[in-house]
């Protein structure tokens, strides 16, 4: 059995979502807290777990990679069993936990992909990109990213080939974390709760299509 980190709404949920983190911070960082309770307060129980590698940093301290693609991916799709019941199942995460995520959006019984900073290529090699499979992505899809993101901006974003299936909200000024900068009249608040606010509403449309 996996260790999850739940946040339950007050009342009884109508929607679940799995959060995953990003490669290199836990699942409990300010900005994954902020995201999981500001879902839980709208209604929507929110489970949080590491992967394998980051589980291990939290016993010994030590920093690791995340190694390969294809374990994170079969590790994801065991929390997905483990965890589906009959609600109603978003899936996603921050960054890398997000593009996991869009990799297994094939699983059955899934309403929706919801990802936080999606990486389409690594910082400064917009040539590098991520998105193969974003082009033919059947599962209605949540994309949220700053506006200053290094790892895909909306110039780079919009001649992008993706799925007519995936909505792109871009959050004023943010960066990877869609934190703005202070000249900027943004704050990181405001933008987490538009993060917050464009998640929930997703998945409540979404998940009364499913």
């Amino acid at each position: 059995m996996n260790e999850f980190l739940v946040n339950e709404p007050d009342g009884k949920a109508y929607s679940h979502f799995v959060f995953a983190h990003g490669a290199g911070a836990p699942m409990d960082t300010p900005f994954m807290n902020v995201i999981a309770e500001g879902l839980a307060d709208r209604g929507i129980r929110v489970s949080r777990f590491e992967f394998p590698y980051m589980a291990k940093r939290r016993e010994d301290g030590k920093r690791r990679g995340p190694g390969n693609a294809t374990r994170l991916l079969g590790f994801y799709r065991d929390i997905v069993n483990e965890i589906r019941n009959d609600l109603p199942l978003f899936i996603g995460g921050k960054s890398m936990g997000g593009r996991i995520a869009s990799m297994i959006a094939d699983e059955d019984g899934l309403s929706g992909i919801i990802c936080l900073g999606y990486p389409f290529h690594p910082p400064g090699k917009p040539e590098n990109l991520r998105t193969e499979h974003l082009r033919t992505m059947k599962l209605p899809t949540l994309i949220i990213q700053g506006e200053r993101d290094p790892f895909g901006r909306p110039e780079e974003v919009g001649e992008y080939d993706l799925a007519k299936t995936i909505k792109v909200v871009w959050i004023p000024d943010g960066d990877h974390s869609l934190k703005p900068r202070k000249k900027s009249g943004y704050d990181e608040a405001g933008n987490l709760s538009k993060a917050v606010e464009a998640a929930s509403e997703f998945i409540k449309i979404s998940g009364r299509q499913t």
